[in-house]
């Protein structure tokens, strides 16, 4: 395997399937089996679901209500939407642990590094929830924190598309693909892979960002076998 430890970044919508919002089960039921033929093969895997598919800061505020109050409501969502896939994990037969950036003790463990790489040690799958805990911040910053924090080889940004572009290729097909491409050409050519935030705490911390198609079946256990999937974001 080329990775030994990995994060999973994962979008709220990403859950939605073929719905308009919410969480589709059958697609759930994909992503556990995906991620269990990753784990079968003895990589650790840490993951960080976003809330987009329940309820977004940025749009609450846009429509009058509080930032703040927005921002815990998005990061309640990703709470909602780990223990979704802790049931789906743990249907396919996985051992896992959620633990929550807020205390939520009835619903998950509180985040606690030590226990989260202890977990991840003894074969458990852990979802990071409620973000970084801290309004402002997306969840694309909480999982590159959480990648740091518990020294991940890489992040791994699953998205609808196999990778990074010249322009959105749903919008414009003559957009061309990277196979790999550096921290400085991303910010240079003004690329959307990451949030202004995380992207640059990637970079500080030469955390290389791997962005592939989640949908494809197969594509994470190709990823973390080496084959070239998506685009890799190094130095």
């Amino acid at each position: 395997m080329q990775y030994k430890r990995i994060l999973l970044k994962l979008s709220g919508e990403a859950l939605m399937g073929d719905r308009q919002y919410g969480i589709d089960p059958k697609r759930l039921a994909e992503y556990a089996e995906e991620i269990k033929e990753v784990v079968n093969k003895g990589v650790e895997i840490a993951i960080v679901i976003g809330g987009g598919n329940i309820f977004r800061g940025v749009a609450g505020a846009s429509n009058g209500m509080d930032r703040v109050q927005g921002d815990h409501m998005g990061m309640l969502a990703t709470v909602i939407n780990g223990l979704a896939l802790q049931s789906a994990l743990e249907e396919a037969g996985l051992q896992t642990r959620l633990q929550s950036a807020i205390k939520i003790n009835e619903v998950a463990e509180p985040f606690i590094r030590r226990r989260a790489m202890r977990h991840l040690e003894k074969g458990r799958v852990v979802i990071f929830g409620g973000g970084t805990g801290n309004p402002y911040f997306t969840t694309d910053s909480a999982a590159v924190l959480r990648a740091i924090e518990i020294e991940a080889d890489v992040i791994l940004k699953g998205t609808r598309v196999d990778g990074i572009y010249t322009a959105d290729p749903e919008k414009f097909k003559d957009a061309t693909k990277f196979d790999t491409i550096t921290f400085k050409d991303v910010l240079t050519k003004g690329l959307k892979v990451m949030d202004t935030t995380a992207f640059t705490l990637s970079q500080e911390n030469h955390l290389p960002i791997v962005v592939f198609d989640m949908n494809k079946k197969g594509n994470l256990l190709k990823l973390v076998s080496g084959e070239n999937i998506g685009t890799v974001v190094d130095h």
